[in-house]
């Protein structure tokens, strides 16, 4: 495909510098389908890492539910979800964008992959749906948010990604807040207390998790020039999840005594790590040395971890940790 690189180039500029809220910048056809070929297949890998930790944690759809993609874009947070659920578009897809432009795309190609999905445009007056949120947080005001949160306490469950940056995260745990007196949480949190993180001490950490790409990126020459001309690093895929479902989770009294959720990035150094930790209890920092398990050490080196474990403690040092 011959992109637009300038205006693509343009595209990335008004995310960073944090003006995308302010005007529709879907310019044309040829700015959507180059977005949803480069950008969006990122924000798709972002959804594969919830997607796969939803399976770990046994959760599905809520059934006969229609699935909402709020601020759709070229709608591939809804065409992601249906690849994993396939049965979760029996009750149709409604599409809401700001920008006709690319309502109209994520209607068309979620079509053309899905034709037996009925598809259909705006918010739903009626309540009971699944509510898909995609990097929404950066482009809205305050006021914005808490009319979106409105919207959201008349989901059945909702699933949020946005960047995994402080900013975007900090924002996230404060809807957490609103609406886990409606909802379950379900990921990434193992517990349904207050979050960790607004407690004194963590005023600069931020909850967030790396996806892994595709080994494509790194082989791919579109992909490679993608990444060159938008000085984009294609390893580095930060991301800050929330999963509410109205239904207590399977994993509310399936996961065992000692899990935690390993946020952010492991510290390490020679013969020992850094890691910080969310349970019922809080966010901590705990060490792990080498000597405990090697070979876990030698798979945290190559950053081949998952981030739910279960951890046996004495004082701040785990001395034993398994994945999940």
């Amino acid at each position: 495909m011959d992109y637009d690189w300038s205006s693509l180039e343009e595209l990335r500029s008004t995310y960073l510098d944090g003006t995308a809220g302010k005007a529709d910048y879907w310019s044309g056809e040829t700015l959507l389908a180059g977005y949803d070929v480069t950008f969006a297949r990122r924000i798709a890998w972002k959804w594969h890492f919830v997607f796969q930790d939803l399976a770990r944690l046994g959760w599905t759809p809520p059934p006969e539910c229609p699935v909402l993609d709020w601020g759709c874009g070229t709608g591939v947070a809804v065409r992601e979800f249906l690849k994993a659920w396939p049965e979760a578009g029996g009750a149709g897809v409604r599409l809401f964008d700001r920008s006709p432009k690319a309502m109209r795309f994520a209607s068309g190609a979620v079509s053309r992959e899905f034709p037996d999905v009925n598809v259909s445009l705006g918010v739903p007056t009626e309540d009971g749906f699944i509510l898909l949120l995609s990097h929404v947080l950066t482009e809205l005001s305050d006021p914005a948010v808490a009319e979106l949160q409105k919207l959201a306490e008349r989901a059945s469950a909702v699933l949020w990604v946005e960047p995994g940056t402080s900013a975007a995260s900090h924002r996230l745990v404060q809807a957490r807040e609103k609406l886990r007196a409606t909802f379950y949480p379900v990921a990434p949190c193992t517990h349904c207390e207050g979050c960790g993180l607004l407690a004194p001490g963590h005023e600069q950490d931020w909850c967030h998790f790396f996806a892994t790409p595709p080994s494509e990126v790194y082989t791919d020459g579109e992909w490679v020039r993608f990444g060159r001309e938008m000085g984009i690093d294609l390893r580095s895929l930060p991301l800050s999840y929330l999963v509410l479902d109205r239904r207590a989770p399977a994993s509310a009294t399936s996961l065992p005594d000692g899990t935690v959720r390993v946020v952010g990035r492991h510290r390490l150094y020679k013969g020992h790590a850094q890691l910080d930790a969310c349970d019922a209890s809080g966010v901590h920092e705990r060490r792990f040395t080498k000597r405990t398990d090697p070979a876990f050490f030698r798979a945290m080196n190559k950053h081949r971890t998952g981030t739910l474990q279960q951890w046996t403690l004495d004082g701040n040092e785990v001395t034993s940790l398994k994945e999940l």
